[in-house]
């Protein structure tokens, strides 16, 4: 659909997360905690941080949580009754506040679950999730996502896309069918479109690679070990950078209980050493530095091809986390430079 542009206030903000939280939606938003800012559960616009460049975790659990059941079962006289998780208990959510990378981030992690069979949790949860974002206005040396196709007021993804155009005014891009129907139930909270330059309150983030020369360029690198080992050489294999991520959709299927319990998924990391050992015994990527290369080629190769979107939206959180420095700008722009 077409964008629309209207303009709202920041107390009529307020008001329509007051209005969200009445209706029983969760609103989940950036919330500072100490030094750090990150998507928690608010009622109340006063809880929400805009001036940070950036969460440490992503709004990913809103549609693919940490650990999720899948089933509940029983056990008793030799038969086994399985519970289906209900679907209809699952909360309406807006994602209130996301920077525009991590609204694109949705659109992979549903090619990913929906890439062969639709799956019925993570679709269920994203048909009841609205993405509220707003504009970036700084950036840091971790930002880069001009290199892979966004911007910091990309509308792409975003049901409704908010920008601080100063003095407590907002411009309202509506740009899917759920922020036309959130538009409509609070029509009178928003004004008229504003002619104000937008692009004067955006950061200003440089395109450092390009990802399509990464993709032209890591199929010859497959085989290169050294190059990988060279990449790898600092990685710990820790996981911090999957688990930030808003793309990330690695899992572990755990369960719990005996002769009564639960199916869980979890959260994994193709990162960790023990994600691809088979019960054998046999590892196909025994080595970290196949795992790290694994890691870039899902997202800058496979995925492309496969799914057709890229697997990183340049949000910077696995260099920002990472505990031994390891800046993937750094690494993309080697691979992107690279003669195999």
């Amino acid at each position: 659909m077409e964008t629309e542009k209207r303009s709202i206030q920041r107390e009529a903000l307020a008001k329509l997360i007051e209005q969200w939280c009445r209706e029983g939606k969760r609103v989940l938003a950036p919330r500072k905690s100490g030094d750090k800012v990150d998507f928690d559960r608010v009622t109340s616009l006063s809880e929400v941080s805009f001036d940070h460049v950036q969460t440490v975790q992503s709004p990913k659990s809103a549609v693919f949580p940490r650990v999720e059941e899948l089933f509940s079962f029983r056990s008793a006289d030799g038969q086994v009754e399985v519970r289906d998780r209900e679907l209809d208990i699952l909360p309406e959510t807006v994602v209130f506040g996301l920077r525009p990378c991590d609204a694109a981030a949705f659109a992979a992690l549903e090619a990913i679950f929906n890439w062969d069979a639709p799956d019925r949790l993570f679709t269920a949860r994203r048909a009841r999730t609205t993405l509220v974002a707003v504009a970036c206005s700084r950036a840091d040396e971790y930002c880069f996502c001009t290199s892979v196709g966004g911007g910091p007021g990309a509308v792409a993804g975003s049901d409704i896309l908010l920008t601080d155009l100063g003095q407590g005014e907002f411009l309202a891009e509506i740009a899917s069918a759920k922020g036309r129907e959130m538009l409509q139930a609070a029509d009178s909270l928003f004004g008229p479109a504003l002619d104000a330059d937008k692009e004067s309150r955006l950061a200003k983030p440089a395109a450092v690679f390009a990802a399509d020369a990464v993709a032209a360029v890591l199929a010859g690198l497959f085989a290169d070990t050294a190059f990988w080992e060279e990449q790898s050489r600092r990685c710990v294999g820790c996981g911090a950078c999957a688990y930030v991520c808003p793309t990330c959709a690695c899992f572990d299927i755990q369960d719990e209980g005996g002769a009564s319990g639960k199916r869980l998924r979890c959260w994994d990391s193709c990162g960790f050493g023990l994600f691809t050992l088979h019960t054998s015994g046999h590892n196909p990527r025994p080595l970290q530095s196949q795992r790290w290369r694994q890691r870039l080629m899902h997202k800058f190769s496979y995925m492309p091809e496969r799914q057709g979107v890229l697997g990183c939206v340049g949000c910077g959180r696995c260099s920002r986390g990472c505990p031994v420095d390891m800046n993937i700008l750094e690494h993309l722009r080697a691979i992107a430079e690279a003669r195999p």
